[in-house]
Order: C-alpha cells, then structure tokens, then sequence
C-alpha cells in the first residue's frame, strides 16, 4: 500500500536524522570529551593558563552554545566581537540540531507506536527490513565523507564554514584578540569530526547487520511453515 511506502520512508529519514544529530551532539553534550584532550593536546603550554581556567573558559562557551537565556563568556580568555559574533552564528546551528533531534526522535516514537497499533505495516525494500537500507545509505555516504576529509581535513574544514557560515570570515580567529581558539585547536574538531563519523558508521553497521539478520530469520520461518 502507499500509506505503508510513505509511512516506512517518513520512519526512515526520522530514524537517519536521529542518527545523525545524536552522534553529532556527542561531543556537544559529552564534556568530558573535550576534558580529557587538555593533557594529550598540550593546551595548558599552548595557552599559558591552568586545566581549571582552560575548563572554565570552555564550559563557559558551552553554556552559551547549549543552555537557552546563558550570556557569552570566555572565561579567562580574551575575546573580540568578531569571535562573538561566529559563537552566535555557531549557537543557531547548535540549536537547530537539537531541534531536529528532538523532532526525529518525537517522529520515530509516534511512528513506531503507530506501527503497534496496526495503523501501518513497515515495508521492507528489496525484502530487507527499512534499517538496513538506513544503515547501508548512510554508511556509504559518511564513509565517503569521511574519506575525503581524511585526505585533506584542513580543506574540508574550509569547506565546512564556507557552507554553514556563507560570506562570513570570523571563524578565522585571530589568536591574539580571542585566546579562546588556543584551547580549541584544529586537532580538537578532528577528534569530534572522527567521534561524529565513528558513531554515526557503527550504529550504521549495527542497522545492517540487524537487518541481514532479521530477514534470515524471517526466511527460516517462511520455510518452517
């Protein structure tokens, strides 16, 4: 039935978006993340300011980026109304993302709850459960993705601001007028770009395997009766 099609599709891109905004709100929303690079990434040496100062200049950030009616502040850290002016650009970003999380997540709950009640039945492209095509769509697309930022990251960070921050330069830091950029180096976004992509092509695999599962065992059971 169409009804079933359009229901399974709508399932579908509520489940990638799901998936995409959580991973993406891991290292959002998981601090500790960031807390544990201070040591390896040297940033105490890079700055010239403690562990404390360092936490509480990003926490400060944090709070800003994530917590609705928090003033910006950068702690310890000189900051410039150009930095300002990219951490607001970067605030609406944020919560867009957990806008799109949290209606994903309200899509998925309702439509799973529909199934139940027999208001629908999921379909199953090319006979495999709708996770699978999930899962095998989403990996081959952030594989590639991440591929190519592997070659050249520093490129496809470029490319990344000029795409979500179109005409605008201030994400170019100037470390002198905002000290903040010392304590979050490129190699910090690499490791939250590598956590993004990590999580986003594991729960992928997980959907696939699922899915291969899930239809062997429906076979064994069509050949059981």
């Amino acid at each position: 039935m169409i009804k079933n099609r359009i229901l399974t599709a709508l399932l579908a891109v509520f489940v990638v978006i799901f998936v995409i905004t959580a991973s993406i709100g891991l290292p959002i929303y998981v601090r500790p993340f960031y807390y544990m690079q201070i040591d390896s990434l040297g940033l105490e040496e890079e700055t010239g300011y403690t562990k404390e100062e360092i936490t509480q200049g990003y926490d400060e950030i944090l709070d800003f980026l994530t917590i609705p009616g928090r003033e910006y502040g950068t702690g310890v850290f000189a900051s410039s109304s150009e930095g300002e002016g990219h951490f607001r650009d970067c605030k609406v970003l944020f919560d867009l993302n957990l806008t799109l999380l949290i209606i994903s997540f309200v899509g998925v709950v309702a439509l799973i709850i529909l199934n139940r009640l027999k208001i629908f039945s999921l379909s199953r492209p090319f006979g495999f459960s709708f996770l699978l095509t999930c899962g095998a769509g989403t990996l081959i697309f952030f594989a590639l993705l991440g591929a190519l930022c592997a070659l050249n990251f520093d490129k496809a960070f470029e490319i990344f601001h000029a795409i979500f921050f179109p005409g605008k330069d201030n994400w170019r830091f100037n470390p002198y007028r905002d000290e903040i950029i010392l304590a979050m180096p490129q190699e910090f976004f690499m490791s939250c770009a590598i956590l993004i992509a990590s999580s986003i092509i594991l729960i992928s695999i997980g959907f696939i395997i699922y899915g291969i599962i899930e239809k062997k065992k429906r076979e064994k059971q069509n050949e059981a009766l």
